[in-house]
């Protein structure tokens, strides 16, 4: 039979309610007295009720993290940091993923979570502006990740789209390099990734000088290798000269990246591409791609944060706090060489 608290209690000889302190890391135990509980519990390979001691303290110490897929490189990253982040404080997480459909988003976010969390966090892909009272009217505490909605009613924790993509074209602006290819606008979008990094792109455009050619803005619907493929390929075919290519994420630019070596482009020295997200495959492409680091790991860790504080609070009334974080540019080979301007 497994071992119970009662079992711990008399081979430790202390009370249940010292064992519970110890298990509960209650600060105000001796540390002698903590030793023999824990050599009691090693002892006996005693496992706490997990269920039973949420129901007494009100809490599982089990956070959500909602996102889009796991298939996508940066999502999966960010939940290995969002994971490591929240066990330095002691919780676990339970990741949900919503597809890219908005009913599927809907239907995830509206899920009926009761005593299964403590909080959430929401990474908002297909919802904007209009659903904030949607999400307002969520009862579980919340910190909203994502590009979507700004100035709402839960606080938010994002990246510097628009700077970042504006650092990565004047990287390559300032190596010389003229027609450089967008690679992963959606055409109207204002909010959301790929309306702000088109933001800055277009920024950087104007700060050297050149003038902005939608046609080198290539639209492209889900951002994966297969995507940034294709576009680059059909892109390819229409014969328009460039020389640069800033990809609105990493896995558009390594997609592209192949395409252009299978038509005979050498990267760097015919065209500089440059993605976005510092993914772990970046380092290892060949040649090894340029990139934003949008400081994911502090997204993570702040996001945390704030959801715990938000926790704790309970129903305190408070006002939403907005922060972005700040990025780096990774310079590698893919943009290594610099040529004249023309």
């Amino acid at each position: 039979m497994s071992a119970t608290m009662h079992d711990v209690s008399r081979l430790a000889g202390v009370s249940i309610k010292t064992v519970s302190n110890v298990i509960n890391d209650y600060p105000y135990v001796r540390d002698e007295t903590r030793q023999r509980v824990l050599d009691a519990i090693a002892a006996l390979g005693y496992t706490p009720n997990l269920s039973a001691r949420s129901l007494r303290s009100g809490r599982t110490n089990v956070i959500s993290l909602i996102i889009p897929e796991l298939r996508n490189a940066y999502f999966a990253e960010l939940a290995d940091a969002v994971m490591k982040a929240a066990a330095s404080r002691g919780l676990s997480v339970l990741i949900e993923q919503f597809g890219n459909e908005r009913e599927s988003e809907l239907s995830v976010l509206q899920k009926p979570r009761g005593q299964m969390v403590d909080g959430v966090l929401y990474s908002v892909l297909a919802l904007d502006e209009a659903d904030r009272d949607t999400i307002a009217g969520i009862p579980t505490p919340m910190v909203l990740l994502g590009d979507r909605i700004f100035n709402g009613p839960k606080d938010h924790v994002t990246m510097q789209n628009a700077e970042g993509a504006r650092a990565a074209t004047d990287h390559l602006l300032s190596g010389g390099r003229r027609r450089i290819v967008a690679l992963g606008a959606h055409p109207g979008e204002v909010i959301g990734s790929a309306g702000l990094r088109l933001a800055g792109y277009r920024e950087a455009l104007a700060a050297h000088g050149v003038a902005y050619d939608e046609r080198l803005a290539i639209p492209v619907g889900t951002w994966h290798r297969r995507d940034g493929a294709e576009a680059m390929r059909a892109f390819l075919a229409l014969g328009l000269p460039f020389d640069g290519v800033v990809a609105f994420n990493d896995t558009l630019a390594l997609g592209a990246l192949r395409v252009l070596q299978e038509a005979g482009l050498r990267v760097p020295e015919d065209v500089s591409v440059i993605g976005y997200d510092d993914i772990d495959e970046t380092q290892y492409s060949m040649p090894a791609l340029s990139t934003i680091d949008p400081g994911r790991e502090q997204i993570a860790r702040t996001a945390v944060d704030l959801l715990i504080e938000r926790i704790e609070g309970g129903s305190t009334a408070f006002t939403p706090r907005e922060i972005a974080v700040p990025f780096r540019l990774v310079e590698r080979e893919s943009t290594a060489v610099n040529v004249p301007a023309s």
